[in-house]
């Protein structure tokens, strides 16, 4: 059998890294063992290259179309895709917001030809959205019962229950915004210890256990969750749960600027240890960066009035590898909550090298730790809360067998697709 390429290396399959020669057929892995004949290109990774799944990046907002001032689709994805993230999913708080059949088709519109990188558009759950009409053109939903960027909060249960109950129906899975609006303080700021106190935790513990008593058991994913005492309750009710770096890297004693506030909030040390604490026994299913670019000049405002958010698709999941390389995690646990779990929380066809799944990877040289340059990534929106922090990037990203980083430098073209498209 021809094969358009066959990659040939150590790879991650089974849980396990093994050598394997990988054969690549119109965008799918088609075999995998230890000697494949043939291919009309044969790719050597060599002894230190480690061939994992491409990430999956199921929480971004690449704020294309309304604000690509801060960040467009194809800076977006640019950025994804130097750090081994071949999938992202964008969140629906745009101008407009991805919230009708019309909205989301004219976003499908604005950002086609724009993504070097395959992509999935949320909808946002909205009091009277069609769910029925939009479960076919995205991967899932998006429900904020807290404000944030955008308009589109819902968190009275008489309009609440009956709009989740309908979008739960379609059989998609529902991310969520968990913070109960009611419970926030709108006082004036100066700091992240400030905005930790108009957000606290019993916010987000109360909205998840309004979603639990209504939806246990259901297809619920809790965005960003901040404490341990929100994962359990998560858990408990058999959700599937996403944590981001700045939740258990930074907390409001040493990281106080507005560079770092984002909701929900970073917390206070003894939250953001217990949580890393979780995190790094396996209890969290999924990592998802949230990235939510600001210019420099938004965050250079006073506190009260600049914007909540941090960027972090470049950079979260190069830290998370260099984690794996000072083994402070295992090497398993990354590519689960960094690709196969978010692929299969959201029913994508990839995650995983296995026969049948799109042939997207990420090739690690774990010898090659390098601090953050914030200059040299690539978001339009000029800066990072992570420079200076280890991180080991890529040296090779395929997108469904097309070589799209080469060398760490992007050689490719603006392949991405629609997953629902």
């Amino acid at each position: 059998m021809g094969y358009d390429k066959v990659l040939m290396g150590t790879a991650f399959v089974d849980g396990e890294l093994k050598y394997a020669e990988i054969g690549i057929d119109d965008g799918r892995i088609v075999e995998i063992s230890k000697n494949i004949r043939g291919g009309d290109e044969r790719i050597d990774f060599g002894s230190h290259g480690v061939i994992l799944p491409g990430f999956t990046d199921p929480h971004v907002h690449f704020r294309d179309p309304g604000m690509t001032q801060k960040e467009d689709f194809g800076t977006g994805t640019l950025s994804a895709v130097h750090a081994g993230v071949t999938c992202v999913l964008d969140m629906p708080n745009t101008k407009p917001p991805a919230s009708s059949v019309r909205t989301v088709m004219e976003k499908k519109a604005a950002i086609r030809r724009k993504a070097n990188v395959d992509y999935g558009l949320f909808a946002a759950v909205t009091a009277n959205c069609n769910a029925r009409m939009l479960a076919p053109l995205v991967p899932g939903f998006k429900l904020f019962m807290g404000s944030t960027t955008g308009n589109i909060l819902l968190n009275d249960d008489s309009e609440l229950i009956p709009a989740v109950r309908d979008v739960l129906a379609t059989g998609k899975r529902m991310s969520v915004h968990a913070e109960d609006d009611s419970m926030m303080s709108h006082a004036t700021e100066g700091c992240t210890r400030d905005h930790l106190r108009n957000r606290p935790a019993e916010a987000e513990h109360n909205a998840i256990s309004r979603l639990a008593s209504n939806f246990a058991g259901s297809r619920i994913n809790i965005c960003h969750i901040t404490t341990s005492k929100g994962l359990d309750l998560a858990r408990n009710a058999g959700f599937t749960t996403e944590v981001t770096l700045h939740h258990i890297l930074f907390d409001v004693d040493r990281h106080t600027g507005a560079e770092y506030k984002v909701n929900p909030p970073i917390r206070d040390p003894t939250t953001r240890d217990a949580l890393m604490a979780r995190f790094l026994k396996g209890d969290v299913t999924m990592f998802g960066t949230d990235h939510a670019p600001h210019t420099v000049e938004d965050k250079a405002q006073e506190f009260d009035a600049a914007p909540g958010g941090i960027p972090g698709v470049e950079t979260a999941m190069p830290i998370v590898m260099d984690m794996v390389r000072n083994q402070t995690i295992p090497l398993k646990l990354a590519v689960s909550m960094g690709s196969s779990a978010p692929a299969e929380a959201f029913s994508l066809n990839k995650g995983r090298i296995d026969v049948g799944m799109d042939a997207d990877f990420a090739v690690f040289d774990f010898r090659n730790s390098v601090r953050i340059d914030a200059r040299r990534l690539h978001s339009r929106c000029g800066h990072s809360p992570y420079g200076g922090f280890s991180a080991v990037f890529p040296d090779t990203v395929i997108i469904r067998g097309e070589v799209q980083v080469e060398g760490g430098e992007f050689c490719g073209e603006c392949i991405g697709k629609d997953v629902c498209g």
